[in-house]
């Protein structure tokens, strides 16, 4: 089960990602040949309209093949050379298109996964909640507090002080912070049983204090404010993104870089920790991989948006050969640098 929510959303921030790029590219009129899932070998794929749908052998990204990226070569009589020059015939190739349309084009492919982010955010916010109310519970007894010192246990639920019944954490909040050197009777309820705690507050700089973390309980938003704090956390994934590439461009943090297996067992520990936990991990994901296909790596989004800028400076087109060479390099490098970090991935899960 927990092996098929790994490839189940895996495979789902990739398919979002992608389809940002399909359905930008399908609405500008450009030929798709194929959408797909992995690289390498294919697995299976079928054939719907004039793009072919296919799942590949090494599941570390994703696809999508417009005819038309590159001129063919006049004396290349392949599939995809005759289809890029059928779509350059007809203008429905990617080079037929216009700066803008081509920028968008690949920048609809992070944008969407920015997108999925923003909504699974929401979602959790919305139908789940994030733990911020605080409850009479205790999660947590701090060591050297006079809660500690009394006997206070983790679970206990603090139903009376002083004989006067609990109605909420702020109540049993102001009582402390007006208590500090007062001896206090708290009453909690331990399995069912009542307990008797005496406590006497310690004086701090904001009051009285016994030492207790509560529980909290998820606090659920409203439709819009939900949506804002989707925004709000994408952009803090963002924000600690940057500030992680700066930490790792200084030597530090590189021991935290995790590929695929990684990621898979990051997935598989939110899983067990239930739905909510699941998809804010899903939500965070998404989001880097938008970020990472912004970086100027050849053969990424952001690569590819470059070269649409450089053409737009110099005025005239990049070489395409060329520049899908460069691209070609790129992929080489980054499916390797996978290889590599996979590796490290199980040593560090095995040793």
């Amino acid at each position: 089960m927990t092996l098929l929510v790994i490839i189940l959303v895996f495979g789902g921030l990739i398919f979002a990602h992608e389809l940002g790029h399909f359905a930008v590219a399908k609405w500008n009129g450009v030929q798709v040949d194929e959408f797909a899932l992995g690289f390498g070998p294919r697995l299976f794929a079928f054939r719907w309209g004039e793009t072919s749908y296919a799942v590949r052998l090494l599941p570390v990204g994703g696809f999508v093949r417009m005819a038309g990226m590159v001129p063919p070569p006049a004396d290349d009589e392949s599939a995809e050379a005759r289809s890029a020059r059928s779509a350059l015939a007809t203008g429905r190739a990617f080079l037929n298109k216009s700066l803008g349309q081509r920028a968008a084009i690949i920048a609809a492919g992070p944008a969407m996964s920015f997108l999925v982010g923003v909504v699974l955010f929401a979602i959790v916010f919305l139908f789940i909640g994030v733990p911020t109310n605080p409850t009479l519970t205790v999660a947590a007894v701090q060591s050297g507090y006079p809660a500690a010192a009394a006997g206070m246990l983790p679970g206990d639920r603090m139903v009376a002080i002083d004989g006067h019944k609990l109605t909420g954490w702020s109540e049993l909040k102001q009582t402390v912070d007006e208590s500090a050197g007062k001896p206090l009777v708290i009453t909690v309820d331990r399995n069912g049983r009542e307990v008797q705690i005496r406590v006497t507050p310690v004086q701090t700089s904001s009051g009285g204090l016994i030492g207790v973390e509560p529980v909290l309980a998820n606090a659920r938003m409203a439709l819009l404010r939900s949506l804002g704090g989707g925004f709000t956390a994408v952009w803090g994934v963002i924000a600690g993104w940057f500030m992680a590439l700066g930490s790792l461009v200084h030597g530090a943090g590189a021991s935290d870089f995790i590929g695929p297996v990684g990621i898979g067992q990051v997935i598989g520990q939110a899983e067990q920790q239930g739905p909510g936990s699941l998809l804010f991990v899903a939500g965070i994901l998404t989001a880097n991989l938008g970020l990472i296909n912004l970086l100027p790596i050849p053969a990424l989004d952001g690569s590819r948006l470059f070269f649409i800028g450089l053409e737009w400076l110099r005025g005239r087109p990049i070489d395409p050969e060329r520049e899908n060479f460069i691209h070609f390099v790129g992929f080489a490098l980054l499916i390797l640098l996978s290889v590599v970090v996979t590796y490290h991935d199980i040593v560090r899960l095995t040793g």
